[in-house]
């Protein structure tokens, strides 16, 4: 059962993406409540102590919409029409964060309704709610407008995106799907446009950023409501471009339902999620979405197939290994990882210094240099912005003053560690250490494929714990062990479960010109045990690790 009102929806699925990072939102909003035109019915709501500490941020200016109004907008049955001039003046998922004048999305699930709640939602000020007809029959729901659909979670966006004033077509977004990558594009898309003088937004795994203010992220993507609100924040506040990762959940769920993207961007497919997808088929047709004409625009790495079924008449393709609207070459990369290369495009070549590591980072450079020039973005924003670019937790060089390099990166999938660890391979003689766990209630098939990636490509593997959450985390161990054990080709393979002391281990057997990778958890400040969330983070324990063994 949840206890805060947004129900199991499936098996398959749950949690619905439980999030990989622990931040969550500070909420620079909640506690202010949100004003409305005047006008409205509802009045200001006073400060909300603690119950909503973590809820979202809402907008300050809100136009009042009836639920005879939002019963129109998504073709749902209203009950109680005598109601139908009640004015709802927010959205939400979570029973503990409605504030008065929301309308509460009471969603079905496999084992608790989302209904189950709304005596709370109600008394915390909700003042209708949207169910299906199973949810309609509660008590609790006796006294207020009910809006009803037989799937709800398909209209709570549309609803939300009216509420909050259609937001997403008051700002651009450029939105990134594909299995990685995801991140270090989209923070690619936000140096550029923050070079050209924009004022931009992000959303994504790392975090949200309105602004130059840092919010924390609970999902890759937000729920519907909480993202419509957020776009509506974020122009109310100015903010004219947001660059923003689109996850299969995201779209398999709805939550980006009702939301208009300028540009669509793919950057590849690769094993992972198949704890919540049946397939990869199913998997792409998932990501497949943000190309159903939701985007104006689309731009798509072609490197693989899976990109390449996405393509059209008017896509624009990028490539690093094959013809394409825009390719690179001439690639020159330093001894610390930093790449230089010439992108080729319709606008002419443009020269590239890249801060980071990895040949696919030029692909996913090239998706964001395809992006930026279709908007209108000059050559030199784009060379400035893609110079300075920082991605915390992906390929991030841990740098004080040891004599082998070290680098936290994010790679928690078969190909990604891959790639991540062929990346520095190519700029070593030492010997490579990799630190390596799999997180649980997660993708089991992978399990063994990372254990077997990693090992092929070490001269050391240190098999250890990630998240693994409800899981017992020797039998996660067991099954990479099993997949680094039947590689003919690996290097040595320890086990030490505890992640601090499987870190400071790489340190200690680390020698000059070595490379010691942390891989998994990246940007992460926290580690999921037994049910409970752990402060951890990979990048001071590194760094603590160096230091302790320079003394």
């Amino acid at each position: 059962m949840r206890p805060d009102g947004l129900a199991r929806e499936d098996q398959r699925g749950w949690p619905p993406e439980r999030p990989r990072s622990t931040d969550h939102h500070p909420n620079a909003n909640a506690a202010l409540g949100h004003s409305v035109y005047a006008g409205s019915l509802l009045p200001v709501p006073a400060k909300l102590e603690g119950k909503v500490a973590t809820a979202p941020p809402r907008p300050n200016a809100i136009r009042p919409a009836s639920v005879a109004a939002l019963a129109a907008v998504a073709d749902v049955h209203l009950t109680r029409p005598a109601h139908a001039d009640v004015q709802v003046t927010g959205v939400t998922l979570r029973a503990q964060h409605a504030v008065p004048g929301d309308l509460y999305a009471a969603l079905p699930g496999a084992q608790v309704h989302g209904a189950d709640f709304a005596a709370t939602a109600i008394a915390n000020g909700a003042v209708a709610v949207l169910t299906d007809e199973a949810g309609a029959a509660r008590d609790s729901l006796k006294d207020v407008p009910v809006l009803i659909h037989p799937r709800p979670r398909e209209v709570v966006g549309l609803l939300a995106a009216h509420v909050y004033g259609r937001p997403s077509t008051k700002i651009r977004l450029w939105g990134v799907t594909g299995t990685s990558g995801k991140t270090t594009t989209t923070y690619m898309i936000e140096s550029v446009l923050r070079a050209a003088g924009k004022n931009t937004g992000l959303i994504g795994t790392v975090g949200t950023r309105i602004g130059t203010e840092q919010l924390g992220s609970s999902h890759t993507t937000p729920e519907a409501p909480d993202l419509q609100a957020l776009f509506a924040v974020m122009a109310e506040r100015g903010v004219t471009d947001v660059a923003m990762e689109v996850s299969s959940h995201a779209l398999h769920m709805g939550r980006v339902a009702a939301t208009e993207f300028e540009i669509g961007a793919f950057t590849n497919l690769s094993q992972d999620h198949l704890d919540f997808h049946a397939d990869m088929e199913e998997y792409f047709q998932v990501k497949a979405q943000l190309f159903d004409g939701r985007a104006r625009k689309e731009v798509v790495c072609v490197d693989g197939e899976w990109g390449e079924r996405l393509v059209r008449p008017g896509t624009i393709t990028v490539a690093t290994t094959r013809p394409a609207t825009w390719t690179a070459s001439d690639v020159e990369v330093s001894a610390t990882g930093e790449q230089t290369f010439t992108a080729h495009g319709p606008g002419g070549d443009i020269r590239i210094h890249l801060p980071l590591a990895g040949s696919f980072n030029i692909a996913n450079a090239l998706l964001a240099i395809a992006c930026l020039h279709l908007e209108g973005i000059g050559a030199e924003a784009i060379a400035e912005g893609l110079q300075n670019v920082q991605v915390p937790g992906r390929m991030q060089r841990i740098d004080e003053g040891q004599a082998f390099t070290a680098v936290v990166d994010y790679s928690h999938k078969p190909a990604a560690v891959a790639l991540a660890l062929d990346a520095v391979r190519a700029k070593t003689d030492g010997r490579v250490i990799v630190v390596l766990g799999c997180g649980g209630d997660r993708d089991r098939a992978k399990r063994p494929l990372m254990g077997e990636a990693a090992a092929e490509r070490a001269e050391v593997l240190i098999i250890t714990d990630d998240n693994p959450r409800t899981e017992d985390a020797s039998s996660i161990r067991a099954a990479m062990l099993e997949g680094a054990l039947a590689t003919a080709n690996r290097g040595e393979v320890l086990e030490i479960g505890d992640r601090k002391l499987a870190i400071d281990k790489a340190v200690e057997l680390a020698r000059p010109g070595d490379v010691v990778v942390v891989a998994g958890k990246g940007h992460e400040t926290g580690q999921e045990i037994a049910g409970v969330i752990q402060p951890f983070s990979d990048v001071e324990t590194l760094t603590a690790a160096i230091r302790e063994a320079h003394r």
